[in-house]
């Protein structure tokens, strides 16, 4: 397997690890990776950025600070890059052209992965990554109906910086439940993760609705493109 994957992480840093757990997963479901010669190459690159869960973001110091991660992970020599980061594809257009080596697109990923027949959807993640609307464009265009009370985000606010600055994720994942309690009462089918801060406890949870994890989008489409 001669091509190597640039994985830009770190956003947020407790995410990095799931995320790459992720992907060694879908080398033992898409092609048998047994031994540890059969797993492919990457490069790694823990990325912090200046975000914060309460706090208004500065959007030019953020491009430049992703942009700058890019170009760093470019030149290691990786063939393409997945970027496990939701909120960072508000500025796709841009950071695609930062860099000469293609770019895999989390939300394009995802929306993929929606049901065929319509369906009631909600989107779990940041505020940011809400109001950009980069996830309602895709399940509107398929014909789903979006639900979402505002109510939900402010849970899931409070949740995302419990998990960046805790480690009680026994709590966590209490909240994450309720919340999703709250979610079924008003039909909705299916959930889309799209914080990746959320991975850490995501996997404690059983529910009979539909979860289509973005960072289990974005590991199979990596795969799939080394393939």
């Amino acid at each position: 397997m001669k091509k190597t994957i640039g994985i830009l992480a770190g956003m947020g840093p407790r995410s990095t690890a799931p995320f790459i757990d992720l992907v060694l997963d879908e080398c033992q479901k898409q092609y048998g990776a047994k031994n540890d010669i059969d797993f492919p190459k990457m490069m790694i690159y823990s990325l912090p950025t200046p975000f914060y869960v309460d706090r208004p973001i500065n959007h030019k110091a953020m491009k430049e600070t992703i942009i700058e991660g890019l170009q760093k992970l470019e030149k290691t020599g990786v063939d393409f890059i997945a970027m496990p980061c939701n909120f960072a594809h508000i500025y796709f257009e841009e950071l695609e052209k930062s860099i000469s080596i293609p770019l895999l697109n989390i939300v394009d990923e995802t929306i993929k992965k929606l049901p065929s027949s319509s369906v009631k959807i909600t989107l779990f993640s940041t505020s940011s990554t809400y109001e950009f609307g980069i996830y309602q464009k895709g399940i509107k265009k398929y014909g789903h109906q979006f639900v979402f009370e505002n109510e939900w985000q402010v849970i899931l606010n409070n949740l995302i910086k419990d998990i960046k600055t805790s480690k009680d994720n026994d709590k966590n994942v209490e909240v994450l439940k309720e919340l999703i309690e709250k979610v079924k009462k008003e039909d909705v089918q299916d959930i889309i993760i799209g914080c990746t801060d959320l991975n850490p406890i995501l996997k404690k949870i059983s529910t009979e609705l539909n979860i289509i994890d973005s960072s289990k989008c974005l590991a199979e489409a990596t795969i799939e493109k080394i393939l």
